[in-house]
C-alpha cells in the first residue's frame, strides 16, 4: 500500500480507536491481515467457546479456519447438517465466550452500524456472548452516522443480496429502495454507540479492504 495512504489510515484509525474508547469499547489497529489474525488470537484464550454469524472479514483474515483447527469449542452453524442443528448452534452462540463479527460501517468517532436479515448476528452483537471481536477493514470507516447508514444500505446490502442470489430491488439496481421484499436483508438495523460492559466489544481495524 502507498506510504502516504498508510500514514493517513493510521491517523484515521487512531481517531476511531479514541472514539471507541470513549464509548467503553476497545480498539486496535493492525497493518496486515496476518497481524489482525495474530491480535485476534491473542485476545481469545485457548479453551474458549466461539461462534459467529455472517462475517466475511473474519474469514478473509483466516480467523474462522484458525479457531476451527485450534483448541476451542466452536459453535459453527455453517457446518450444521440440518436446520435443527443449525438453530442449536445459533442459540449456543448467545452463551459463548467470544463472538466473531464485523461492521457494515463504522464512523470516525466509533459508532458501528450493522444490518441483518434474520437478526442472529445483530442480536448477538447487542447482547449474550461475553465478548465480541469485530474485524473491520479500513474501507468500512465513514464520516458520520448518516454515511454509515448509507454505506450499510447502499453498498453492503446490495452486494450481499447479489452474493446470495436474492430477489430484491437492490440486487437488481445496486442501491437501496427501502423495500419490503420477502428476501429483504435489511430487516434489523443495529446502531452500536456505547457498551454497558467495559471492553466487551473489541474492534480490530485492519489496514486493508475487507468484507462488503
Amino acid at each position: 500500500m502507498n506510504e502516504n495512504r498508510t500514514k493517513r489510515n493510521r491517523l484515521l484509525a487512531a481517531q476511531v480507536i479514541k472514539g471507541l474508547k470513549s464509548r467503553n469499547m476497545a480498539g486496535y489497529f493492525t497493518e496486515t491481515k496476518e497481524d489482525a489474525l495474530k491480535k485476534a488470537l491473542e485476545l481469545i484464550p485457548e479453551g474458549s467457546s466461539i461462534s459467529w454469524g455472517g462475517t466475511t472479514s473474519a474469514a478473509e483474515i483466516g480467523l474462522k479456519d484458525a479457531v476451527c483447527s485450534g483448541n476451542y469449542t466452536v459453535y459453527n452453524r455453517e457446518a450444521a447438517p440440518n436446520p435443527e442443528e443449525k438453530r442449536a448452534a445459533e442459540l449456543a452462540a448467545y452463551d459463548c465466550d467470544y463472538y466473531l463479527a464485523s461492521a457494515n460501517a463504522i464512523t470516525e468517532d466509533g459508532i458501528m452500524v450493522n444490518i441483518d436479515g434474520f437478526a442472529n448476528r445483530v442480536s448477538a452483537i447487542a447482547a449474550g456472548p461475553r465478548n465480541v471481536i469485530m474485524i473491520v477493514g479500513i474501507n468500512k470507516i465513514v464520516k458520520n452516522i448518516d454515511a454509515a447508514m448509507s454505506r450499510a444500505r447502499n453498498e453492503a446490502a446490495p452486494i450481499n443480496a447479489q452474493r446470495f442470489n436474492l430477489s430484491t430491488p437492490c440486487s437488481e439496481t445496486g442501491c437501496c429502495y427501502d423495500c419490503k421484499s420477502p428476501d429483504c436483508i435489511c430487516c434489523q438495523i443495529l446502531i452500536t454507540r456505547y457498551s454497558k460492559i467495559p471492553e466487551r466489544i473489541k474492534v480490530i481495524l485492519v489496514n486493508d479492504s475487507l468484507g462488503f
